[in-house]
């Protein structure tokens, strides 16, 4: 049977450094050598998100020498791939490399997510690939597919039957499948194949989570690669079914429009490679969706690797409370770089049950990390002594807030200092509910490198926590059912200060992602909207202690950081 092969390669560069760049993309050509088409994500030569190392020109230069040595891998295919492009100005682009010429499209719809129009101009021209048996392909980069209507218009008027999608989609929960069936809308509305190559890894605080994907003109997912995990997807579609994509009806529909057209150029190149084989046909691959806390739980493990692996850092170091967000950050230390390189510290007070020393000691054992346990109360004693001395007036007022954040401080001074000393990557352990609120001490538990949880709220740790002790039982059945609590005072819960999670989580989902009103927000709770109030208050006195905060995974739509930029002086309520 004539079929076609492609062959979608997600892979992880690293922004930046093109020859490594380079080095996977001749490996996976190498290894798909059997395949017509190959696809690359977008920017997969200089990484994603470049930002501004786009102001060194020799870094754009550089990526060209590169492209010039994959000319000869196109004899017999055609290859694509993301790259920065300089034509008098800089743009996001695509160079399709066939029968050993390069062509190159250039991105239309620039990304709102990464500033790209700072960076890059729109392009105005439209690019097909017609393959010596009259099939037609067009390509477009990441955005142009989420646009229902250019350059998908042109493609399709200009009878297109298979569109290329090269993308560095970033993640967030649920987003595989939401993106999907929009990409299953876009096909089954024009009529045409869809090829879906997304990037992956992590790359500071995102995470691409690659899941690429090919969708017939049915829209019907007929290939889709796992998650989160390099993946060469091959997928064989046989010719009769391009041809039977019929789109006439589809070019009517489209001449009736009253979208507005972009004006956008389309040339056409008649190239010489064939893409049709004899070849049996099977059935392609098409992995699951992850659930929501599969989804989670595996960002957070690529992120923290990535971050880990791409800066150098070979060992990290987390200090182990006993409670739920450190026994979480612990497993996704263990997950992402390997227990023998994870050292958890257990640094109790005159105030830490006994039960926390115990859950951390067990936690430890049960993933084999290493672990070593720490006493403050000396150093504590030594610095309320000190005070005391040098500052008589101290002594004289009672325990308060001063004395608690002196003992998270202490602890981020021996984990830092251990840092120094043995190279460790510090990770932070704070969660998104007690970053939102300022529930949390600068230059104290603040403290770190990288902070793996940042982005997900209370009660999502407990059930990302839930799900990998489902597979794995090591986390303390005990740090599930005892009450959260810093630990800083006698008999301290979190709810001396703090709301219930159940109740604080949907007050913060509602106004931080969706910028719900108060009053908005109390009627749809059902809660006193002066308690709604005060809540906001304290998320937007945070910000100073946010913006001085580790990086940390994006989870949700709307994060912490790039996602929302508020001033730090300012009085909305």
């Amino acid at each position: 049977m004539l079929s076609t092969k492609l062959s979608l390669c997600q892979i992880n560069p690293i922004v930046g450094d093109i020859k490594h760049n380079f080095e996977k993309i001749i490996s996976s050509i190498e290894k798909n050598i059997d395949s017509s088409i190959i696809c690359f994500p977008e920017l997969s030569l200089i990484g994603c998100p470049p930002e501004d190392i786009l102001s060194y020109p020799y870094l754009i230069q550089e990526q060209y020498q590169y492209l010039e040595k994959l000319k000869s891998y196109s004899r017999d295919k055609i290859i694509v791939l993301g790259f920065v492009n300089f034509e008098n100005a800089i743009y996001n682009s695509a160079a399709i490399i066939e029968n050993n010429n390069i062509w190159i499209y250039n991105k239309v719809h620039l990304s709102g997510v990464f500033d790209e129009d700072r960076y890059f101009k729109s392009g105005e021209h439209i690019l097909i690939i017609q393959t010596s048996e009259g099939i037609r392909i067009g390509v477009t980069v990441s955005e142009d597919i989420w646009y229902p209507t250019e350059p998908l218009q042109t493609l399709i008027v200009n009878g297109v039957d298979i569109v290329i999608n090269i993308s560095a989609s970033p993640y967030h929960v649920m987003k595989p499948f939401s993106r999907e069936n929009m990409l299953k809308v876009r096909a089954s509305d024009y009529s045409v194949f869809i090829v879906f190559c997304n990037l992956v890894g992590g790359q500071d605080e995102i995470v691409f989570d690659g899941t690429s994907s090919v969708i017939s003109n049915y829209g019907r997912t007929i290939a889709r690669a796992p998650s989160f995990k390099e993946y060469h997807l091959d997928c064989i579609i046989p010719l009769e079914e391009l041809k039977l994509a019929k789109l006439g009806n589809i070019r009517k529909k489209i001449s009736n429009s009253k979208d507005l057209f972009l004006n956008l150029q389309c040339k056409t190149i008649k190239s010489e490679v064939s893409i049709a084989k004899n070849m049996d046909y099977k059935n392609n691959e098409i992995y699951d969706f992850l659930t929501a806390e599969e989804e989670i739980f595996q960002a957070c493990v690529l992120g923290t690797r990535d971050y880990i692996v791409k800066n150098n850092f070979k060992k990290v170091l987390v200090a182990m409370s006993g409670g739920i967000d450190s026994s979480l950050v612990t497993c996704i230390a263990s997950e992402a770089i390997g227990p023998e390189n994870v050292l958890g510290i257990s640094m109790p007070s005159m105030f830490s049950s006994s039960h926390s020393i115990e859950d951390a000691k067990e936690l430890a054992k049960n993933l084999r990390i290493n672990f070593e346990i720490i006493p403050i109360i000396k150093i504590y004693d030594s610095f309320i002594d000190s005070l005391n001395d040098i500052y008589t007036k101290f002594g004289s007022l009672d325990f308060s807030i001063a004395e608690e954040n002196l003992q998270s401080r202490i602890r981020a001074t021996i984990i830092m200092t251990l840092s120094n000393k043995f190279g460790h990557l510090v990770l932070a352990c704070g969660n998104k509910s007690e970053m939102s609120v300022g529930y949390a001490t600068l230059y104290g538990d603040l403290a770190g490198g990288f902070a793996p949880i940042k982005d997900l709220y209370k009660t999502e740790v407990y059930r990302v926590s839930r799900y990998y002790n489902s597979k794995n039982k090591v986390i303390p059945e005990r740090v599930f059912i005892k009450p959260p609590s810093a630990e800083l005072r006698p008999n301290q819960v979190d709810q001396d200060s703090l709301p219930p999670y159940e109740i604080l989580d949907p007050i913060l989902q509602l106004y931080l992602e969706n910028n719900l009103s108060p009053y908005y927000i109390s009627q749809k709770l059902g809660l006193d909207v002066e308690f709604i109030k005060k809540i906001i208050r304290d998320i937007e006195n945070a910000e100073y202690k946010r913006r001085q905060a580790p990086p940390g995974v994006k989870i949700t739509p709307r994060s912490f950081g790039k996602d929302r930029r508020l001033p730090i002086t300012k009085k909305i309520i």
